[in-house]
């Protein structure tokens, strides 16, 4: 019961009881006007997240044979092919089986660049279809569809509260009644004490000490700035699970990044081709992509890409995979030998040991060596200004964790500076080692993991703070994680946890300067100086001031 209604009520209805009719009124019409003030900042908070919730989609266009039905996303079922036309929001995830279209991401992702869609390409629900006709094969039910997860994500963040609202939310608990109990004390006291003392003189610097005193400037103010920060980052393409992850992001010591898919595209590449004893650059690639057409291994899908012309199949006469080796084919007459060290020696090949970073296969042909393709995958752009920017944050340590070879691992160690590469870990390891790394900190600090696969599921479980990427990573990995980032950039993480330190910032400004005003005029209120009218603007007005700053955490366009 010991709220503010309960203060303001009394203070009221005590001014009423003296006889001061206009300080009575002034109490009740500022309070009401600066409630009306609060709730319309909250609710313009609450809007950036609202925004989030247009993207929920209301109906899909099912083929049933040749006709379309309208009907809801929930009664749609996987292996169901669903048509979105140009302007409707995708309803669901799936693949898409006909036609091709821009798409707008922004909502989920927010990138404001639209992505072109085609035949074979995933495409997730809560995406607007720009300008073409798309059929779409549905992989997910409503239900466990991202935009669905993204919507829960975000209207369930506000209930897991950071340690700061937390220790707002004890203290307005044991606060309030010691205010009640020690304006009564104020009201009684002094008149019994002090001769000549007045009840009325002493009521009334009650009543002033009583709602000088609310809490609500603390209890609305912080909360929204929690709230502000969540629902500015979640403009930015960053999801914060909760206030208390994102209060975390201010005490960041060590972050470990996986390799494929978090600072590499892990989409292969073929980056050199060598040629030896007389066979030209297109003939060796001809020759291995006629070898690897039957195999769906990256390094082959890679080849047959950097190839890119039709394969005829008829060309191909026998085929063998050798697994751990490579490939045996007879491909136009000739046997072709295409795969790893391991398949030259078996074959007893002369061959060329190359050392490089990245994947080598070897192609042979008619037991004569015909030269070497090195295939690595790409580094993603920003993966080099993600580490330079978090060192420059003050984060102590960067480290990533493979299970790729030592070679290829601290290559990419070196060029994207790096400050430690553990190579080579199967799931396991890498908890051993992140558990490793969190008893080096010698600090409070936290340790982030930024991962995407469903093998990092049990690692961003165990990191203090565990980062999935949302585009492209894995729903296991997207459910273990506390922060997701729908761009798949790792220099986003730069941008979350400047998010954070400015929330933080702008939440201490309110409680400093909250506590710094009300203590001012409870002191002047007590020794008589103050009046209800300055009383209603330590309340009222401090608690105005206190949520148009905690507004400001909405603005992240220049973070």
């Amino acid at each position: 019961m010991f709220d503010e209604n309960f203060l303001m009520a009394v203070a009221t209805i005590g001014a009423f009881l003296i006889g001061e009719f206009p300080e009575g009124v002034a109490v009740m019409l500022f309070y009401q006007i600066g409630e009306f003030m609060q709730d319309l900042a909250v609710n313009r908070s609450r809007k950036s997240i609202a925004k989030l919730m247009d993207i929920r989609p209301d109906y899909a266009n099912i083929k049933v044979g040749e006709d379309i039905e309208k009907v809801s996303p929930d009664e749609v079922n996987i292996g169901d092919i669903i048509v979105v036309k140009p302007g409707e929001k995708v309803p669901l995830d799936g693949v898409v089986v006909e036609g091709k279209s821009m798409v707008d991401t922004s909502a989920l992702t927010g990138e404001s660049v639209p992505r072109e869609v085609k035949v074979g390409d995933e495409i997730l629900g809560g995406f607007i279809n720009k300008n073409g006709l798309l059929s779409v094969k549905v992989t997910k039910e409503f239900g466990e569809s991202t935009v669905s997860k993204i919507l829960d994500l975000v209207q369930n963040a506000s209930s897991k509260k950071a340690p700061t609202e937390n220790f707002i939310t004890k203290f307005a608990r044991y606060y309030t009644p010691i205010i009640v109990f020690a304006a009564l004390a104020l009201a009684i006291i002094p008149p019994l004490v002090i001769e000549g003392a007045k009840f009325s003189e002493w009521i009334y610097r009650a009543l002033v000490f009583l709602v000088i005193s609310c809490p609500c400037a603390l209890v609305v103010s912080i909360p929204l700035g929690f709230f502000g920060g969540i629902g500015g980052a979640s403009k930015r393409g960053i999801l914060v699970k909760g206030g208390n992850y994102l209060e975390a992001l201010n005490n960041v010591d060590t972050v470990v990044f996986d390799k494929t898919g978090t600072l590499t595209k892990g989409v292969f590449k073929v980056t050199e081709i060598k040629v030896k004893n007389g066979i030209s650059r297109e003939q060796l690639l001809e020759i291995a992509a006629y070898a690897e057409s039957y195999s769906n291994h990256p390094i082959a899908v890679s080849i047959l890409n950097e190839y890119g012309k039709e394969i005829n199949k008829d060309y191909i006469e026998s085929y063998d995979e050798i697994s751990g080796y490579g490939i045996k084919a007879v491909v136009k007459g000739k046997v072709v030998l295409a795969g790893n060290d391991k398949l030259m020696k078996k074959e007893n090949i002369e061959y060329e040991d190359v050392d490089a970073a990245g994947t080598i296969v070897h192609v042979v042909i008619d037991r004569k060596y015909a030269g070497y393709i090195i295939i690595s995958d790409e580094m993603k752009k920003d993966s080099e200004k993600a580490v330079r920017e978090l060192k420059a944050i003050g984060v102590n340590k960067t480290v990533m964790l493979t299970g790729d070879n030592k070679k290829v691992a601290d290559s990419v160690g070196e060029k994207l500076g790096l400050d430690r590469v553990y190579a080579e870990l199967l799931p396991q390891h890498k908890v051993e080692k992140v558990e490793m790394l969190e008893r080096e900190i010698q600090t409070k600090g936290k340790l982030i993991f930024v991962g995407d696969g469903i093998n990092d599921a049990p690692v961003l479980a165990r990191a203090d703070i565990g980062v999935a990427m949302g585009g492209l990573g894995s729903d296991a990995a997207i459910e273990a994680a506390d922060i997701v980032l729908m761009t798949d950039e790792p220099s986003k993480l730069v941008n979350a946890i400047k998010i954070a330190k400015r929330t933080r910032k702008i939440v201490w400004q309110n409680i400093i300067f909250s506590l710094g005003i009300k203590g001012i005029v409870l002191l002047l209120g007590a020794l008589g100086y103050a009046t209800m009218w300055a009383a209603v603007f330590a309340d009222v007005g401090v608690a105005l001031i206190a949520v148009l700053n905690a507004m400001r955490v909405l603005n992240v366009n220049n973070i």
